[in-house]
């Protein structure tokens, strides 16, 4: 079985906002197999498919960008899903909107959600896909860039990088991650 993670910030205030673009992902890929995220478990709204025979458990975490560690680490031990088999998608301001990076493991940088999940799970080793939402304004910070929404002439481009991350993901769960690495990062 497959974890796919999508991070972001829980409440209508962050909804349409930068940090939210693994909420995004997963929730276009919930439409695309025509299913919906109702479930309320582990600290998440979860929903378990099953696509070309394999389960599928596809996941929003509603503990805040910060914690996101205790929903990935209530996934893993409740539905027994190895760190192999977990997929965390998540913003990255440092690569340019509409572009993807596809890694297999790693430490989880200066993303906090990534450093709240490798704090409670105790492992770097899973694979995990940045979106990208940068670049960071001259004149604005970090917090303020991801928190804000995007503008609307960022939709094109951020549509690009989801329409990307789709087609990699179908590879991923094809066991291709080195095809989907070579062809989108």
């Amino acid at each position: 079985m497959w974890a796919i993670i999508g991070l972001g910030n829980p409440g209508k205030r962050y909804i349409h906002t930068r940090h939210n673009v693994g909420f995004f992902f997963v929730k276009r890929v919930a439409k695309s197999w025509e299913i919906k995220l109702r479930k309320r478990s582990c600290l998440s709204k979860t929903v378990l498919t099953e696509q070309d025979g394999e389960k599928i458990l596809l996941v929003l975490p509603q503990t805040y960008m910060n914690n996101s560690g205790l929903a990935v680490k209530c996934v893993l031990e409740s539905r027994e899903v190895a760190p192999e088999h977990l997929l965390v998608v998540y913003d990255d301001l440092d690569i340019p909107l509409g572009e993807i990076r596809i890694r297999t493991s790693g430490g989880p940088g200066t993303h906090k959600g990534m450093n709240s999940i490798v704090r409670e799970i105790q492992t770097t080793q899973f694979p995990r896909m940045r979106v990208g939402i940068g670049p960071l304004a001259p004149d604005e910070t970090a917090t303020d860039f991801v928190l804000a929404p995007f503008e609307e002439k960022d939709f094109s481009l951020l549509n690009m990088g989801l329409s990307a991350a789709q087609k990699a993901l179908d590879l991923i769960l094809n066991g291709d991650i080195e095809k989907a690495m070579n062809q989108f990062n």
